[in-house]
């Protein structure tokens, strides 16, 4: 009698196999901006969208497309900052999911930063369009946005939690949990201290209970943490209390954290992590250095990609 088919690869071990076949730790940050893509194809958008909504949507996916296309082969992943979609309504979630499909079929995986949650159903709901199946009218279930992993916020508690980790568990999915985030202010509420600890060393001890048992073949959890680049020593912290969980690590470079910086959140043998940069990489064609060389943005951002990339692993090396 034949066995049941083997379910989904987990995302901790496609990311940890990414990491070491293309020896790269950079996830690129798609976090466009109009004002700041090459004039020629906010023109083309216009030309052909008239000047709207639309039309930014639009040149938001040419640009996307263009940065895929140059960065595949420097990073691991690609993070697509909903929020920027968002802001053109309809059209920019169409180009979203388009652009989660396209880095997928270049063979980056894809973080949608997202920051999702809400209480159970809704959590629920949250899971299925990003991470799940919808169900459909006729019984069946279909894919919507389909990216490999999603952030999202605690502060509802473990019932908010559940339903994105179910999901995981059954597509093969990943969450990256907001721990201790790159923001100045991010200490407000994050270092408040409850019982005895601050409050994001209670978040990494409620992940790695819940992640206790979902270790793939890799030895991670498809459960992560947000982990900024900023806050290095807080970083060491949470990475002796999760060492099985990957890190998201925003902040390096225009943030100010560095490659010494971010390699402490890594483990003995430089896994665990992915370093996230937006703005160094995906806007280095307005540099003096990309200009001085005729770079367009997409020559640009390889040249960015590949610096960040070998930055990090001599970092590493010398740790």
């Amino acid at each position: 009698m034949a066995g049941a088919p083997p379910g989904p690869t987990p995302f901790a071990d496609r990311l940890y196999q990414a990491v070491r076949t293309k020896n790269t730790r950079v996830c690129v940050g798609l976090d466009p901006v109009i004002d700041r893509l090459p004039g020629d194809i906010r023109e083309r958008a216009v030309e052909h969208y008239g000047d709207g909504p639309l039309a930014v949507a639009m040149a938001f996916d040419e640009f996307g497309r263009g940065i895929i296309d140059a960065t595949a082969e420097f990073a691991a992943c690609i993070k697509p900052q909903a929020a920027f979609f968002e802001g053109c309504g309809p059209a920019g979630m169409y180009v979203l999911q388009a652009l989660i499909q396209y880095a997928t079929e270049r063979g980056l995986l894809v973080i949608e930063d997202a920051k999702r949650n809400d209480i159970g159903s809704t959590a629920e709901a949250y899971a299925q369009g990003h991470l799940g199946q919808v169900k459909l009218i006729g019984g069946g279930a279909g894919r919507a946005f389909g990216p490999d992993a999603l952030t999202v916020n605690p502060y509802l508690g473990r019932d908010g939690l559940l339903p994105f980790i179910k999901a995981c568990v059954q597509f093969g999915k990943g969450i990256f949990v907001l721990a201790k985030t790159s923001n100045p202010s991010s200490g407000d509420i994050q270092d408040l201290i409850v019982e005895g600890r601050p409050l994001y060393m209670r978040v990494a001890a409620l992940l790695k209970e819940l992640g206790s048992g979902l270790e793939g073949e890799s030895g991670f959890t498809p459960i992560g943490a947000v982990v900024g680049a900023t806050y290095p020593e807080q970083a060491v912290e949470l990475r002796r209390v999760l060492p099985s969980s990957w890190f998201l690590v925003p902040g390096y470079g225009a943030q100010g954290g560095t490659a010494r910086d971010v390699v402490v959140t890594m483990d003995g043998a430089g896994m665990g992590a992915v370093v996230n940069s937006s703005r160094a990489i995906i806007f280095a064609h307005a540099s003096d250095a990309a200009k001085a060389a005729g770079f367009d943005y997409r020559q640009a951002a390889a040249a960015a990609a590949r610096s960040m990339r070998d930055d990090i692993n001599s970092a590493l090396a010398a740790r």
